[in-house]
């Protein structure tokens, strides 16, 4: 183990924080060491919103489903998937217009995804507490208007980050054996294995120090996807250049 494992196997949502603020420095150290994660071909498709106007992150808080640690958080930036810049390097080179193919999609979303969970994980080294905002895609119209983006550019999801003021217990994830398949991927071991990781996390739930609860995992899971299907991100999505092709 070294202490970069030990950050990664440590990781916890956190969801209250202290007043303390980041230092400027700090963030922008953070941002920089953060740009180091892989990006496909290096075209580094993503920009960052730091948003510090209170209405704004109020407005944003309740449009997440009122997660009002977007509004308490030290820093709270909003992840954007972005091909602005690839899209003038197209002109640029006379290759003309980005055409909204499927795979610049993924590869801006891929690229700020790796940048993002890099940002979080530096955060977490050095103390910092962090948590993602998935809930900004209840209505990414609004967000995206808010924070004036551009065509090309979308809000994939925002960061809250500050000095932990609670410590949630750590959740047990999937076992190695049960998302590691060899060679080929083995459909007859889906039952058993979540059958096995549903009596895992309901022992969780109720053990843990704070917010026990009677569920398991596949409760939990399904509720998630069922009832969060957000069924405008299409229609959004290609009114901004994406998925058009």
């Amino acid at each position: 183990m070294n202490p970069i494992l030990e950050a990664q196997l440590a990781h916890k949502s956190i969801r209250q924080y202290t007043d303390q603020a980041i230092e400027p420095a700090l963030l922008q150290q953070l941002i920089a060491c953060a740009q180091g994660a892989a990006s496909s071909s290096f075209i580094q498709a993503y920009s960052l919103i730091r948003v510090t106007n209170k209405e704004n992150r109020q407005k944003i808080a309740s449009l997440a489903g009122g997660q009002k640690w977007v509004e308490s958080a030290a820093e709270f930036l909003v992840i954007c998937a972005d091909l602005t810049r690839v899209e003038y390097c197209s002109e640029q080179q006379g290759l003309g217009k980005l055409a909204g193919n499927t795979e610049h999609f993924i590869a801006a979303t891929t690229d700020a995804t790796f940048m993002a969970q890099n940002l979080m994980l530096g955060a977490e080294s050095i103390g910092l507490g962090a948590v993602f905002i998935g809930g900004i895609r209840n209505d990414p119209a609004q967000v995206a208007e808010r924070l004036n983006l551009p065509n090309q550019v979308y809000p994939i999801f925002g960061l809250c980050l500050g000095w932990p003021d609670a410590t949630p217990d750590l959740k047990p994830r999937l076992p190695v054996e049960v998302i590691l398949h060899q060679d080929r991927y083995d459909s007859s071991r889906c039952e058993t294995d979540v059958k096995a990781y549903d009596a895992q996390m309901q022992a969780y739930y109720q053990s843990r120090g704070g917010n026990q609860k009677s569920s398991n995992w596949s409760e939990q899971t399904a509720t998630a996807v069922q009832k969060k299907k957000r069924e405008h991100m299409l229609s959004f999505l290609q009114e901004r250049g994406f998925l058009k092709s």
